[in-house]
């Protein structure tokens, strides 16, 4: 394609250089896995986010599947318990709930951000209900300070996924900082995306952080002795150097993309091409840029037709896949909406003013089908 979804290429290359040494660094070590590389990224990125703690694991799901292992381990979550999630929303967030045989209850989103609405949530909590899983969705904060409040109140755990917000902030505050604990993916398209795959646990909670670390390493904090039945999820040292170069620029690179949504914004105004409702610039990370057409698939057509790559996030809702059959009955009309009607644009650091341009253009002379 002319103006490709993503550039992962040239977003590295800009720090090849960087990123070279930064490899050489870790080969001529001779300790390629939890080694100084991590150790350091851990300071680094839990000193960005703002919180006390941060580890590395294998991936985002393993993250999000982690957070869950550590409470059930700490006895704070059960096998069987009920954790309310957006329907709307990549089937990572479920997997991580079922994986440690959790119940998810899927909930309608807010109608204008897409994420999580705090009435639908308050509605579905019941007595079984012990947390909140909150997606920050392509990037944008979700209404922290109403689902704190609901998760307070209740006495509930609130756990954010966190894995398309890297850098987005409110007062203050960074995605991962607000509830009890966080999960972080760094797959080469997020924001903060390594070269390979990579996650990442955030914490305020010492106990967690620790057990955490335990069961990613076979559930040892002394080699060989084993105080749980863990897995291998472990962030290794090459992925670690490549996100500790990168992690300094990320900051320019969110700016960058608010600059390209700030033009999409400005430029595009079909009719029948809704722009994603943003609440303030902060709290937008631009993982994605997201619009809605009733007449998606033909606007993705002549986006291709005109050499514009773009993508759907997520054609099918977690519920309505073959994987979770018992969630047939579950009836989310907005959600299954949306799924309909999304189509990611073109968003990245390295997306020239010309391309966005074409994008604009393309989407100006839309034609919708009679």
């Amino acid at each position: 394609m002319d103006v490709p979804f993503l550039n992962a290429r040239d977003i590295n290359a800009r720090y090849a250089d960087e990123l070279k040494a930064a490899a050489a660094r870790v080969i001529d070590s001779g300790w390629y896995v939890l080694g100084q590389e991590v150790a350091a990224f851990e300071r680094e990125f839990a000193a960005y986010c703002g919180v006390r703690h941060a580890v590395g694991v294998g991936n985002g799901l393993d993250a999000l599947a982690l957070i869950l292992r550590g409470y059930k381990e700490l006895g704070a979550l059960s096998e069987g318990d009920e954790i309310i999630v957006p329907g709307n929303t990549f089937i990572a967030t479920f997997l991580a709930i079922t994986e440690n045989r959790m119940v998810p209850v899927p909930v309608e989103p807010d109608p204008t951000s897409f994420n999580l609405d705090p009435g639908c949530v308050e509605a579905a909590i019941g007595p079984r209900t012990r947390a909140i899983m909150v997606v920050h969705l392509y990037g944008q904060l979700a209404n922290m300070p109403a689902l704190l409040a609901l998760a307070r109140r209740y006495n509930l755990l609130l756990i954010e996924d966190a894995a398309q917000a890297h850098g987005a902030i409110s007062n203050g505050c960074r995605a991962g900082a607000f509830g009890d604990a966080a999960a972080f993916s760094f797959f080469p398209a997020k924001n903060l995306g390594a070269l390979g795959d990579g996650g990442a646990v955030v914490t305020n909670d010492t106990v967690l952080a620790s057990r955490v670390a335990a069961l990613r390493n076979y559930g040892s904090e002394v080699k060989y002795w084993h105080l749980f039945q863990g897995v291998n999820s472990r962030l290794d040292e090459m992925q670690a150097a490549m996100l500790r170069v990168k992690l300094k620029y990320l900051d320019d690179d969110i700016a960058r993309r608010r600059h390209v949504s700030q033009r999409y914004r400005q430029g595009i105004r079909h009719p029948d091409i809704r722009l994603p409702a943003v609440t303030s610039e902060e709290q937008h990370a631009w993982h994605l840029f997201v619009v809605r057409c009733a007449h998606r698939d033909a606007l993705q057509q002549q986006l291709q037709r005109l050499g514009i790559q773009s993508q759907v996030h997520y054609p099918v809702p977690p519920h309505r896949q073959s994987a979770y059959a018992s969630l047939r009955d579950v009836r989310l009309p907005l959600t299954e909406q949306l799924h309909d009607e999304v189509l990611s644009l073109p968003m990245g650091p390295t997306l020239r003013e010309d391309e966005v341009g074409r994008v604009i253009a393309a989407c100006q002379a839309f034609e919708c089908p009679p």
